[in-house]
């Protein structure tokens, strides 16, 4: 087989090995690959590996020796998946590759901001505590996080270890989720959307991105949470309106906002939350702890052998 990466520098830098990839037939590996170039790069392909390159109906048709796409990463939209099928081509993913590393995230972001780890830190490299006349100083609030309600959207993999770690932590999880409330471990409520805002000191987002969860936080949502809550979005991006979470954020109906998704990625500069000094965001990265991606690289060969093998595994079209 010809295997084409079209964008492969994501998911491998430089620190891990692609020689296993290339066991299983003739690779060419690409960093990046413009819109303008799909089709030229991969029209003798029978299989090609993208992470975020967008395959639509239209370049799926102009490469017909294609007969698998590969989608580095767990979320699979980036494909036109009716129409590959149409076209005969076996696309799969990723699953559940990067659970601990986006959970670490999580609390990465919830840590940071109720115990304001990068504050403290940067004043001291300014000479605060130095010059300090006490043995301690704080200027800002310092919650427990025991205590504290934590509502989750979504109870996968991820959110159920998000909730698992939340209890240990000694917080009240609440969730939203379509599993059944009796076989939810005992320490997790089950409950709506709806139901989540009114109760949730801090807000945690773990579902897919479909139409119905599309800007799931707006500015109505925001307005039923509790004054001063807290969002957090490992998730998707455009599950939140961006410009109502700002606004949100400088009113002080929210405290704080942690992310590590946008709408946008790069983002616009003058993206209204990257001047927001309540807001924490992280470029993407959630996934990409060597470990995560090592497991990714892994699976992803895995898939590719499969499909040769005649049985595909991980399927999604």
């Amino acid at each position: 087989m010809k295997i084409v990466v079209l964008d492969g520098y994501g998911m491998n830098p430089g620190d891990l090995s692609w020689d296993e990839l290339k066991s299983l037939g003739e690779v060419v590996v690409y960093d990046r690959t413009d819109s303008n170039d799909i089709i030229a790069r991969a029209a003798d392909a029978d299989a090609v590996l993208v992470n975020k390159v967008v395959l639509d109906e239209k370049t799926l048709k102009s490469l017909p020796k294609l007969k698998y796409v590969g989608v580095l990463a767990t979320g699979y939209n980036v494909v036109d998946v009716a129409a590959a099928a149409e076209c005969g081509v076996t696309v799969t993913n990723i699953p559940a590759y990067s659970t601990d590393s986006v959970v670490q995230m999580t609390f990465a972001h919830i840590l940071n901001i109720t115990n304001r780890v990068a504050h403290y830190a940067r004043l001291n490299r300014e000479g605060r505590w130095s010059s300090n006349e006490d043995f301690c100083y704080w200027d800002t609030p310092l919650p427990e996080l025991s205590g504290l309600t934590l509502g989750i959207v979504g109870l996968g993999n991820i959110g159920m270890k998000v909730a698992n770690i939340a209890r240990n932590f000694g917080m009240e999880v609440y969730a939203d989720t379509s599993k059944n409330s009796a076989s939810l471990p005992e320490g997790i409520q089950k409950t709506t959307f709806e139901g989540l805002l009114g109760v949730c000191d801090i807000l945690t987002l773990h579902c897919p991105l479909t139409d119905k969860t599309c800007e799931l936080v707006n500015a109505e949502t925001i307005a039923r949470m509790r004054h001063g809550a807290i969002i957090i979005n490992t998730g998707r991006g455009p599950l939140v309106n961006e410009a109502d979470v700002a606004e949100a954020l400088k009113s002080g109906q929210l405290s704080a906002y942690g992310a590590d998704v946008m709408c946008q990625e790069p983002p616009r500069k003058d993206n209204p939350l990257l001047s927001c000094s309540n807001a924490f965001i992280t470029p993407h990265v959630a996934w990409a702890t060597f470990d995560a991606r090592q497991r990714l690289m892994r699976i992803a060969v895995d898939n590719v052998r499969a499909f040769i093998d005649g049985t595909p595994k991980n399927v999604v079209s």
